[in-house]
């Protein structure tokens, strides 16, 4: 399923679609947090996302267009140890990939936040990518296409 690209100029503006989409059609992807109420702060005042169920501590899922993020935190079953010991953490390099109309503002917009970035603007042949991390080390791609 393709979602359009939201203009993030201005999250505050953004149409929601939560409402338009229903669970089975939404994509979904876990992020483990380390605070749940910081990272839904964090997603719906700068990303652009809506809350849809709040849980804290434990959990909380916010949306933007077909997708739902999971934000599960250290007290949620998803935070639980595995067979061998292992305990699941955010970060990492694996990410959501968010397309926006005008990167340099983007970059602007959220570096004057005071959000965090992993790296400077790399373009390659698809176009112009920087990765911004949330409050606990997840990352996010934001993404604008080359123009034909």
């Amino acid at each position: 399923m393709t979602t359009s690209p939201h203009d993030m100029t201005s999250p505050h503006d953004m149409t929601s679609t939560a409402d338009m989409t229903s669970t089975a059609d939404m994509v979904g992807v876990r992020y483990m947090v380390d605070d749940v109420k910081e990272a839904v702060a964090f997603y719906t005042g700068h990303l652009g996302f809506t809350l849809r169920t709040d849980a804290a501590p434990a959990f909380a899922d916010v949306t933007r267009g077909a997708l739902r993020l999971l934000l599960a935190g250290p007290k949620s079953s998803a935070g639980r140890p595995m067979p061998d010991g292992r305990v699941p953490e955010p970060g990492g390099w694996n990410r959501i990939h968010l397309i926006v109309p005008d990167l340099a503002a983007e970059v602007a917009r959220l570096r004057a936040e005071g959000v965090l970035f992993r790296n400077d603007v790399v373009t390659g042949p698809g176009g112009r990518q920087i990765l911004v991390e949330d409050p606990s080390g997840n990352v996010v791609e934001l993404f604008e296409p080359a123009r034909p």
